[in-house]
């Protein structure tokens, strides 16, 4: 089953806002998190690293968990264990986010059903890097 068509990954990827929440993001280079963020800076998003560290990634402060950022986060961009994962969707629905994506091989198909029916929008198992590249949004 596919959890996120064309059109909600391109809604979130333009129009669900510019500050992206990355949770998991450390400042290990060979992590897929650090190379995703990479290209969502690319494409105009402010990344705030979430990590338990809470270190300072591609020249943005980190914070230790979503409820510790000061400031409102459009999406939420999960690099957990699926086990943790929704949780994570939680935390994101009670601070106010508008989406959530969970990235490949992050499953919880629960949590894709409570964040949704809580009205936010929501891709899971998918890279956002990848469809950044396979959308042509780098230009």
């Amino acid at each position: 089953m596919t959890y996120g068509d064309d059109a909600t990954i391109r809604d979130i990827l333009t129009g669900a806002g510019d500050i992206w929440a990355v949770v998991g993001l450390s400042s290990n280079p060979e992590r897929a998190a650090y190379r995703v963020a990479e290209k969502l800076q690319r494409i105009g998003k402010k990344v705030v690293p979430v990590h338990p560290k809470a270190e300072a990634v591609h020249g943005e402060q980190g914070y230790a968990s979503l409820a510790e950022i000061p400031f409102p986060v459009d999406v939420v961009n999960v690099f957990v264990n699926s086990a943790l994962a929704g949780d994570i969707a939680d935390q994101a629905v009670a601070i106010g986010a508008k989406a959530v994506w969970f990235q490949l091989e992050v499953v919880d198909v629960a949590a894709y059903d409570r964040t949704r029916g809580a009205g936010l929008r929501m891709v899971m198992d998918r890279s956002a890097g990848r469809e950044i590249t396979r959308l042509g949004l780098l230009g």
